[in-house]
């Protein structure tokens, strides 16, 4: 049985290898993320995307690379302090501001508007060391330490209950934008997302460049909770991140957060990625907790898309265990379920041929018990929608577009295979059955049932479904 739910590695210190990059591929890796928080020479970036095609390519597998845009991330800067921290007292009083005249200086001037007075907080270090909020005066906050604790420089720093005056695109973030499109990168993902018009200036330079690249918003801000119907319907996926997310607000709401937002997914049929601290124990240890083996479990049981690992692959000592021990804990959990939960997906438009096929064609696998499903597609839509119906059998998406085979690597249940342009149905139905008894992903006898769009080579046509049996001889 092949997985289903796919497994996105950020690439590192840990794994800036073709070696390594190809034990990731080979142990389960389908998206490779590239962190450009931490990545900032264009060198750096173009030798990876580099050798994670060329080692994708020598395994025959389809490998999505997603380019994550670092966005207005606000980090502690003690460049001005002899050994980069500085050392917080309970109760203690202090400032923070851009300036190094501050007790705490921030790497960005940020126009802090205003606060929800006795709910805003400065909270560095994902959480670990917390502030109330006193007073703000000519963009200074004025803190109240909540706890002891040590700050590190470049740690980040968060802002719940105050007002941030922030651009959604930073000037790094459109260097690294027309990096990707040079590089040809599958996808992007915008950090610190608030609201749909997000996405504006991604879609503007993109225009510009006469280029396609689907753009993923990260919710991480109460903001985007607030406005995450017209983010899910706008953007073209969406990225849970836990981290910020459980920061900015209550960590009991989390678990709350995290289904509505898949809920939204499935309505617009967008795909859907769990991140942050998935495996963290895993950056140190060769096993993981009991708890994050539910919490992988758990992803699999909503059926999210993909789980995302960060530090784990990217800084971890264990990369490579990690990725083995999450494909395994996937495939088992797949295994076990009988049918996959497709309650929550939106009906059929009336006007979209494809959503009424991929409605089909769940009735008809699940009903004739068909062994696999071939989409033949120009673009990859049809293969996004019938993902999001979730069917028990394989699904293999055939393209004669190797980009779009790439892209396709982060769909739920996908399988891309690249092939040839065919001139009729029939062409492609005899060579369909071929490639799937070559690679050994069907058997004579078995039956799967195909779509495609009729005139064969127009993207957005998908008009089409036959079932074809094998025959035994």
């Amino acid at each position: 049985m092949l997985k289903k739910t796919k497994i996105i590695a950020t690439i590192g210190p840990s794994t800036n290898h073709p070696h390594l990059i190809s034990r990731l591929i080979k142990k389960g890796m389908n998206v490779a993320r590239l962190n450009t928080a931490h990545l900032t020479d264009e060198n750096n970036i173009k030798e990876l995307v580099n050798s994670i095609r060329e080692e994708s390519a020598k395994l025959n597998i389809h490998v999505s690379i997603l380019l994550d845009l670092a966005g207005p991330k606000i980090r502690v800067d003690l460049s001005n302090i002899g050994d980069g921290t500085l050392k917080v007292s309970k109760n203690h009083i202090y400032n923070m501001g851009y300036s190094k005249m501050n007790d705490i200086p921030i790497n960005l001037d940020i126009n802090f508007k205003n606060s929800s007075g006795e709910r805003a907080f400065v909270k560095v270090d994902d959480g670990k060391i917390s502030f109330k909020v006193l007073s703000i005066r000519n963009n200074v906050l004025k803190l109240k330490a909540e706890n002891d604790g040590i700050i590190k420089s470049k740690k980040g720093v968060n802002f719940p209950g105050v007002n941030l005056r922030i651009p959604a695109v930073t000037e790094q973030d459109k260097k690294n934008i027309e990096i990707g499109i040079k590089l040809k990168v599958d996808w992007l993902a915008l950090s610190f997302v608030r609201a749909h018009e997000d996405i504006d200036e991604i879609k503007n330079i993109l225009k510009v460049e006469n280029k396609s690249i689907p753009v993923i918003a990260k919710i991480e801000k109460p903001e985007a909770i607030e406005n995450l119907s017209k983010i899910v319907e706008t953007f073209d996926g969406i990225l849970i991140a836990r981290g910020d997310l459980g920061v900015e607000m209550e960590l009991s709401q989390l678990p709350i957060l995290q289904k509505k937002i898949i809920r939204q997914c499935r309505y617009y049929k967008k795909p859907v990625i769990i991140a942050t601290q998935i495996l963290e124990s895993m950056i140190k240890n060769s096993t993981p907790t009991r708890a994050e083996v539910n919490d992988v479990a758990n992803a699999v049981y909503e059926g999210v898309d993909a789980v995302m690992l960060s530090g784990e692959t990217a800084v971890g000592e264990y990369p490579i265990e990690t990725i083995e021990i999450m494909n395994k804990i996937i495939v088992n959990i797949e295994k076990e379920l009988v049918d996959f939960n497709i309650k929550e997906i939106s009906d059929v438009d009336t006007n979209d041929y494809r959503s009424a096929i991929g409605k089909a064609v769940q009735i008809v696998s699940k009903t004739l018990m068909i062994d696999a499903i071939v989409i033949m597609t120009e673009s990859g839509s049809t293969a996004k929608i019938l993902s999001h119906y979730k069917s028990k059998a394989n699904i293999f998406a055939l393209s004669p577009n190797g980009a779009v085979c790439s892209q396709m690597s982060l769909y739920w249940g996908i399988t891309p295979i690249k092939t040839d342009e065919y001139l009729s149905t029939d062409e492609m139905l005899l060579n369909a059955e071929r490639i799937l008894l070559e690679q050994k992903l069907i058997k004579k006898g078995q039956t799967f049932v195909m779509t495609a769009g009729i005139p064969v080579g127009v993207s957005g046509s998908t008009n089409m479904l036959r079932i074809k049996k094998i025959d035994k001889n």
